[in-house]
């Protein structure tokens, strides 16, 4: 087979190992073209099954009082519909009284708008805009040119209206009346059944459901259905009563402002809650317009917007909070894109359930691998660990936000772990794609120069944290007389006082960043900490390094393939500066290296210590152990036996 051949057949194999994604965008496709064509069965379904999540807790508090299943099913179900029943019927009969009321209202929209006109100059907006309208209405009726003689007009004949009365029977008004309700009454009454049968058949539909979908996974599929159960019932329940709580006070004020038909603007905005961002808009629209036209003044307008803007603030800050155990698990984007692409799919009803709907499907996402971009477009939960989003920042040339995140970060933890769990580990990350060859030397560059500028950014920082060091050890000397309090912190550090360390990178920039990080936490224990660039290290430059007067002289290497390369520096440190501990730092994410391992590494590497992590390598350095002496080179003598010449040959003499 011939090299050409060959790169065939290894790239065609290479293609037919990576699974394709067309029958996954087709399978979508041909689920949403059957989700919007056969949107009058799957509707309903949709609704009872939500209603079914949203009901089953109250089923099961019913049971556990001692009703039977039967009996606690209907009641809830009865219970449930009859509110909706009569919900809507007062909402019908205070839509009628609110159309039939608005012409008693154009007096008051017609003296505001000529208020507002008024209110500016003859060349306002309102006048040019009505003097363009004109100018078009009187161009559009002009008539047109007559180009030849015609004849002399006709008189224009006014046709007479004739309407025809024709006596209807009974059963033809009787179909009239029957014929647009029996849809919603159709509609309604197969979900009431869907309901029933789903609450009383929940078990035998979950066993099926699992048997179906994961039988060979039951720990995975339970949890799926445990997890979309809690959600959707969970949000709809609580969301109720958010509704509830901003709907009523919302009458209240409303019929004390004296806006007509304030039940009907509390019960709608309880529904129109429900419709994430645009619902509160809208419930809010209708009365604000009402408070327009039927009152004569404009203090009823303001008091009606502050009202809104009050029960939102208390709704938005203090009741969802309080009865929100758990959010939904959705993104606000993905709530909005949800909302679009279901009210297209199924009307005003999709819009209303595009949430709980969108919550199913973030759980799928979550429990299928299949499924798991689902979770990833429309999720909440952070797509990158703190490491790779800051990898990523710093490969983007984009320390400014690398820092923003680094700041959120340190808001809950100390700057010494953070470059322990995130910083750091973001540099490994660098330093394993430039070892395998997927970085560039730009952009090795970049990133080094933009974790230099992140270092840089947290000075502050670190400068606040050293005070605050310094306010605690006062704290605690002032309290136990003792000079050192008890430290109960996870990271506990020893005070670096009177101590002068430097901290050099071992074989690159990003060596270098690492030893920046190292030196600005010593530096926040008190310890006179500096740092120094791997070039330092070479042999003609080593010697110009600052090392009188430091207690420990520490080297970082980001790549684990360094220990002769860290051996030979331990040597020439140790010659340099005899009084320092001189330490390795092999950085790893993870300190799973055993103490055999580590005592091993150290007496190869003569060193006075070795460390893997931020943590060690801080308490190691501000140790006040003296430093081991450096052993001398063993080097073998081979004893030569004495010989003597006989003509080409040599020959051994014999023992004395």
């Amino acid at each position: 087979m011939s090299e050409d051949n060959k790169k065939d057949f290894g790239s065609g194999s290479i293609a037919a190992a990576q699974p394709s994604k067309l029958p996954t965008l087709a399978a979508m496709a041909a689920t949403v073209a059957v989700l919007y064509f056969a949107r009058d069965v799957f509707l309903p379904l949709a609704v009872a099954v939500l209603l079914t999540f949203a009901l089953a807790p109250v089923v099961w508090k019913l049971r556990k009082l001692g009703l039977p299943r039967l009996v606690a099913v209907i009641a809830s179900v009865t219970a449930a519909f009859l509110f909706l029943s009569i919900f809507s019927i007062i909402v019908a009969m205070q839509v009628g009284e609110v159309a039939q009321n608005i012409p008693t209202y154009q007096y008051n929209i017609v003296e505001k708008i000529r208020v507002l006109k008024e209110a500016g100059s003859e060349n306002s907006v309102l006048d040019r805009l009505g003097r363009l309208v004109e100018r078009i209405g009187t161009e559009i009726n002009r008539p047109e040119p007559r180009t030849q003689a015609s004849p002399e007009p006709q008189p224009k004949q006014t046709p007479l209206l004739v309407e025809i009365f024709s006596p209807e029977r009974p059963i033809e008004m009787l179909r009239n009346i029957v014929d647009p309700l029996v849809g919603p009454l159709a509609t309604t009454g197969l979900v009431i059944v869907v309901v029933v049968f789903m609450l009383l058949e929940r078990e035998e539909l979950r066993d099926r459901f699992i048997r179906l979908v994961g039988y060979g996974d039951l720990h995975r599929t339970t949890e799926a259905l445990q997890d979309a159960g809690t959600r959707v019932g969970q949000y709809l329940l609580m969301q109720l009563v958010v509704n509830i709580t901003y709907g009523i006070p919302l009458a209240a004020g409303l019929w004390l402002l004296g806006i007509p038909n304030a039940i009907l603007w509390g019960m709608l905005a309880i529904v129109l809650r429900f419709v994430p961002y645009i619902g509160p808009v809208i419930a809010a629209l209708l009365p604000l317009f009402l408070a327009f036209a039927a009152a004569p003044g404009w203090g009823v307008l303001l008091w009606t917007a502050a009202l809104f803007v009050l029960l939102e603030l208390l709704s938005n800050n203090v009741v969802e909070p309080w009865l929100y155990g758990s959010r939904t698990g959705l993104s606000p984007l993905a709530i909005i894109v949800a909302a679009i692409f279901w009210a297209w799919l199924w009307g005003p009803v999709g819009l209303v359930l595009s949430t709980p709907l969108t919550v199913c499907l973030v759980v799928l996402g979550r429990h299928v691998p299949k499924f798991e971009f689902l979770e990833i477009l429309f999720g909440n939960e952070p797509v990158l660990d703190p490491k790779e989003r800051l990898y990523q920042r710093l490969l983007a040339g984009d320390p400014d936000e690398a820092t923003d995140n680094a700041e959120e970060i340190l808001e809950e933890k100390y700057l010494v772990e953070f470059y322990g769990t995130v910083a750091i580990p973001a540099l490994l990350l660098a330093e394993r794609d430039r070892a395998r060859g997927a970085l560039t030397d730009v952009q090795m560059g970049q990133v080094a120069q933009s974790a230099r500028t992140l270092v840089a950014n947290l000075e502050e920082i670190a400068s606040e944290e050293e005070e605050e060091e310094e306010e605690e050890e006062e704290e605690d000397a002032n309290a136990n007389g003792t000079g050192a309090g008890d430290q109960t912190d996870e990271y506990e550090l020893p005070a670096g006082d009177g101590k002068s360390v430097l901290c050099i990178g071992g074989r690159g920039d990003l060596d270098d960043v690492a030893a920046s990080m190292l030196a600005q936490v010593i530096s926040i224990q008190g310890a006179e900490a500096a740092s120094a660039s791997h070039g330092d290290l070479k042999p003609g430059s080593i010697r110009a390094l600052p090392l009188e007067g430091r207690n420990a002289v520490i080297v970082g290497f980001l790549n684990q393939d360094s220990a002769k390369h860290a051996k030979f520096i331990v040597r020439r440190l140790k010659r340099l500066a005899p009084t320092a501990r001189v330490g390795i730092v092999f950085w790893q994410e993870n300190a799973e290296t055993g103490s055999s391992a580590k005592m091993e590494l150290l007496e190869e590497l003569q060193a006075d210590f070795v460390a893997i992590a931020i943590v060690d390598a801080v308490c190691e350095s501000l140790s006040d152990e003296e430093p081991r002496l450096l052993k001398a080179a063993r080097v073998k003598i081979a004893r030569r036996s004495p010989t003597r010449r006989i003509g080409k040959k040599t020959q051994e003499k014999a023992p004395a």
